[in-house]
């Protein structure tokens, strides 16, 4: 795997040229997933992704995984740090795809949930579906999202090392960090990636998609 130096700005922006410059594969939406732990800074880069997208005359439909996790009462069963549950259980992959995949697939309305269950409340977010346009991305953020057979269109993981995962991970979220390491041996997301980006140092990245720019 060819590995190629690229800026933090410039990333967002060659991923966002990358899109626009090609049609939707599946219809006429993107479905776009920045994959990685939460320490790799999947939130930020899909945030400036997400920015970097309407000037080239995309309207985004910004979705954090998060906000469609299941319910406390069942993600929290076996316990509040069960590694395997957060692998296997915490993302409702069900609502994820009925409420913003499939109707940004091929024959779908277009009308999506932006949000469905706030994690921190654990209440409905009571969010109004919005109608993206044809030509429209949405841009998904999360953990573990490849391996789970989502209908995506174009897929970006950060990749951290076991040393640099377990460095820069919270105190209170290192808990998490053997379903990462069960992630990278069963799914292998670097490779199963349409786009890979190295960043155990986030002032230097690195990535799969092409010549420096």
């Amino acid at each position: 795997m060819q590995f190629t130096p690229i800026s933090r700005p410039r990333l967002a922006a060659a991923l966002a040229e990358k899109i626009a410059g090609q049609d939707p594969p599946a219809g006429p939406w993107w479905r776009v997933a920045v994959d990685g732990a939460p320490a790799a800074g999947t939130a930020d880069l899909a945030d400036d992704l997400a920015a970097a997208l309407p000037p080239l005359g995309h309207r985004v439909l910004r979705v954090r995984a998060a906000d469609f996790w299941r319910p406390a009462s069942l993600r929290l069963e076996y316990g509040h740090e069960d590694a395997d549950a957060y692998y296997q259980l915490w993302l409702d992959t069900g609502a994820l795809r009925r409420e913003v995949l499939d109707p940004l697939g091929p024959g779908g309305s277009g009308r999506a949930l932006p949000s469905l269950r706030d994690p921190g409340t654990d209440r409905s977010t009571r969010a109004d579906y919005v109608e993206l346009p044809p030509g429209g991305v949405l841009v998904l953020d999360g953990p573990l999202l490849l391996g789970q057979g989502l209908p995506l269109d174009l897929t970006v993981h950060l990749r951290l090392s076991p040393a640099a995962l377990a460095r820069r991970t919270e105190e209170a979220a290192r808990w998490t960090l053997p379903a990462f390491a069960r992630y990278a041996d069963e799914v292998l997301p670097e490779e199963t990636a349409d786009v890979t980006v190295r960043a155990d140092d986030p002032r230097h990245p690195a990535w799969t998609g092409g010549e420096p720019a």
